[in-house]
């Protein structure tokens, strides 16, 4: 029987944002929150730092940019110059179109699989599935669920902990439910 970690039950989003700061200041990095809905103020009572993934999504664009006027500069003076009715082989002006298309492609590129490394996708079943209390939270229920993975991670003094920050409902989660 491997054991994923706990989850409990809380009964307001304000209740979820007040464990999430508890469990944080307790020193628990690998925890996270579940709500039917997105609350205000959440990422700040869990630590989470700024998402990287528009730092990556500039850095493609640009890459793609660069790319998009690179290439057309090397073809066009380099390559295969030609003199059409007089103009100058390097004629920039021209490339802006493709360079555009190039910076939004990358761009695009960037985001679909940047947000899909962040958040460790694909992972086809999460461990708080196995859990039957734990479909109540796509409709009314607010869960924190604390991994086993986390270096602060002992059971007992876990679930204690979850019950004096008001957790209700606390389960031990493993694969034979």
């Amino acid at each position: 029987m491997n054991k994923f970690g706990i989850i409990a039950r809380f009964d307001t989003p304000e209740a979820l944002v007040y464990a999430a700061e508890k469990v944080r200041g307790e020193g628990f990095t690998k925890f996270d929150c579940h709500s039917p809905f997105p609350i205000h103020g959440m990422d700040d009572a869990m630590g989470l730092e700024r998402s990287k993934l528009g730092y990556l999504i500039g850095v493609m664009g640009l890459t793609g940019a660069l790319f998009g006027f690179g290439l057309q500069t090397w073809i066009h003076s380099i390559e295969y110059p030609m003199n059409i009715s007089g103009k100058p082989y390097f004629a920039y002006p021209a490339y802006a179109i493709i360079t555009f298309e190039l910076m939004v492609l990358f761009s695009a590129f960037g985001a679909v699989f940047g947000m899909m490394f962040f958040n460790r996708i694909p992972r086809f079943h999460h461990p708080v599935f196995y859990s039957e209390k734990f479909s109540d939270v796509s409709s009314d229920a607010f869960y924190v669920s604390i991994e086993v993975d986390d270096p602060k991670y002992d059971e007992k003094n876990v679930i204690d902990f979850l019950e004096n920050i008001g957790g209700t409902e606390i389960e031990v989660l493993s694969d034979e439910n």
